[in-house]
Order: structure tokens, then sequence, then C-alpha cells
């Protein structure tokens, strides 16, 4: 295993929360052969950790919070073909082994070295089935746009994964929309329940569009700037509609909100992804977790040999 790299064994990758253990190069790789790795995936783990160990993404506050959220990995570049990582069909699903294990040994290294155990530090309420590791690659030969980390102000030759604290995905259904303007209303629509459509700012998201969807897009010719515009104008909420008590719902905003327009997401809080198979009019939502200080930033980190 750590013939994939050339990082020296006992350097120290991140300080491994919630214990804050050193991991090094060969204990992160212990972990990557428990996992299925295979010695070129390690690139891709070792970064990994290196994004979630950081401040910004604030992994011991990942683990201790009663909400089901984790770290969701994209990994854009060369590297995921290089790799044979799958950015198609059941993209978000079991199937591919370099998608699988890498989210794994993330996973792993967390609570082997770490100590994040479940019923320890990790203290989910119901958690979800992406915590054994979600990890997939954006097709970007596929689409019209402009990568996510190249948003994220990477260059498209270099190897990227982002890190993303998020819920498990669901489903948007769209089978009819023949027009950009029909469907950026319906996943609007779908964007203003995630997490809970009673919240507006606080929580981040991500957008994983099928290639079927960005067709849509792609045949009238709008980019991703018009996209994100358009839909933010449909995300917009009175906030007299959602404050604590409107419509007999006691959750809801403070009362002094009243009176507002408010986005669903703060500027750059929604992350859009494209992938996912050839056929089928479906896209998928992934609700984040409290956003800014005290809670989780997305974090990119370079993929180095």
């Amino acid at each position: 295993m750590l013939g994939g790299t050339t990082r020296p064994s006992d350097e120290v990758v991140a300080l491994i929360p919630p214990n804050l253990v050193e991991g090094t190069v060969e204990k992160v790789a212990v972990n990557a052969v428990m996992a299925g790795c295979r010695p070129e995936y390690l690139p891709v783990v070792l970064a990994a950790l290196e994004a979630i160990c950081t401040d910004e993404f604030n992994m011991h506050g990942v683990l201790a919070t009663t909400m089901s959220v984790g770290p969701i990995l994209v990994v854009n570049g060369p590297i995921a073909a290089a790799i044979g990582m799958n950015s198609g069909i059941n993209v978000l699903g079991h199937g591919n082994r370099a998608n699988s294990s890498i989210g794994r040994a993330v996973q792993l290294v967390l609570r082997n070295l770490g100590g994040g155990a479940p019923g320890g530090i990790d203290r989910a309420t119901l958690g979800h089935m992406g915590k054994q590791g979600i990890c997939f690659a954006e097709d970007e030969a596929g689409s019209p746009w402009n990568s996510l980390a190249e948003e994220r102000g990477f260059d498209r030759s270099q190897s990227t994964v982002t890190a993303f604290c998020g819920e498990g995905p669901h489903l948007v259904v769209d089978q009819l929309s023949r027009s950009p303007e029909s469907l950026t209303r319906s996943l609007a629509a779908s964007l203003r329940s995630a997490v809970s459509p009673r919240l507006v700012l606080g929580m981040d998201g991500m957008l994983v569009l099928s290639p079927e969807h960005m067709a849509r897009y792609r045949d009238a010719g709008w980019d991703r700037a018009r996209f994100l515009a358009e839909l933010t104008e449909y995300l917009m909420f009175d906030t007299d509609e959602i404050i604590a008590g409107a419509d007999g719902i006691e959750e809801g905003l403070p009362p002094g909100l009243a009176g507002h327009r408010l986005p669903k997401f703060r500027p750059g809080g929604l992350l859009v992804v494209h992938a996912g198979g050839p056929a089928g009019l479906f896209s998928a939502i992934i609700g984040g977790w409290i956003s800014g200080p005290g809670g989780s930033d997305p974090v990119t980190r370079e993929i180095t040999p």
C-alpha cells in the first residue's frame, strides 16, 4: 500500500479527531488495506483526510452532532479516470471499488485512529448509510460547465478532493420538464425543503445534477452562472411564511426575522456537481450541516503523489 505514494511512511498527514492522534502515512495505509483500497487510491485517501481534519471542516463537530451527517467526498481531475472511479451509473451507490474503498478508508481512520466510534463521540441520532463512506467522481467530460473544483479555484489539470458535510442523498424526480426554466423551478421546489423547509441560510447543500437533466441546460446554452442565478431567485423565502408558529408549526425562524426575504443558501453555499448514468430524469440533493463558524465549511485539497 505504501508503494502508492511518494510520501514518507512516518509523515504526519493530520491530527485525527476526536482524539487528535497523529495520523501518519503508514497508519493511514493500514486502514486503507482494511478498507479494500488499491495502492493507487492512497493519495486520494490522504488528501481527503487533510481536507476533513481542518478547522474549517470541523470533523470533531461533525462526529459529535446528533444530526445525521458525515463527509461526502467528490473527486475531480485526471486521477479519477486513472484509478477507475465511477462518475456514471449508480454513482452514489455500490459496485465500484475505488469509490467504495476510499470512502470506507477515511471512516476507518476516524474510528480506528481518532476514536470516533458511534455511541462514543459519534452521537448521530439516526445516521445514514453514507457514513460508511460516500466518495464519487464528477463527470467532467460529459458536462458543458466548469467543474466543482474549477468553481473552487483549481485548474482542470489538477486532481482534487472536495469534502462536504452532508446527510444521505435523496432523489429529485422531474420527467416532464423540457425547458431549463421549468426544470430550474422544479429543482428549486425540492431544494427548498433540504434539511427543513423552515430553515434558511444556516445550512449548505449539494445538488448532483444528472446527465439527462443537464441536457436541458446544454441544449439551451445555459452556463453554470446563469443556472445558479436563476435558481437562487426561486430559492428566496418570505420569512413571514416560515417564522416559528406560522401555519401552526412551532419550528421556524425567530419572530424577529419576520418581514424579510432571505435565500435558502448563503452565497456559494450550494455546491453543484454533474454525475450519474446517461438514462434517467433524476437528480439528487444532499442536505448539509450548520455552515460557517461552529459548523462545517466545504474544503478542497489537491491530491498529490
